[in-house]
């Protein structure tokens, strides 16, 4: 499996955002997928995550303002992100696993402008 994250980039408090992270190879064994983010001198943490059967949860410092969605046709999911907040800069990470590993796209950088 082999992910590839697009969509970061500069943008002003208030703003949105729409990351997409399009997923190749033997995607049909994976387990759910989810987005992560990384900002300066702070360790990874979860964002949201979408299920298998499409069930969906994020971290309460998103909730409200941010929609992860998959669309299986394309092998792709998406992190929507609306009313961003400059702590919400950060390298904003994609990631699925099966039972042999798991699989992190290559990272796409949001920077939110105060």
């Amino acid at each position: 499996v082999q992910l590839q994250a697009s969509g970061g980039g500069l943008v002003q408090a208030g703003g949105s955002l729409r990351l997409a992270c399009a997923a190749s190879g033997s995607t049909f064994s994976t387990y759910a997928d989810h987005w992560y983010r990384q900002a300066p001198g702070k360790y990874r943490e979860l964002v949201a995550t979408i299920s298998r059967g499409g069930g969906t949860n994020y971290a309460d410092s998103v909730k409200g303002r941010f929609t992860i969605s998959r669309d299986n046709a394309k092998n792709t999911v998406y992190l929507a992100m609306n009313s961003l907040k400059p702590e919400d800069t950060a390298v904003y990470y994609c990631h699925t696993a099966d039972r042999y590993r798991d699989y992190w796209g290559q990272g796409t950088l949001v920077t939110v402008s105060s």
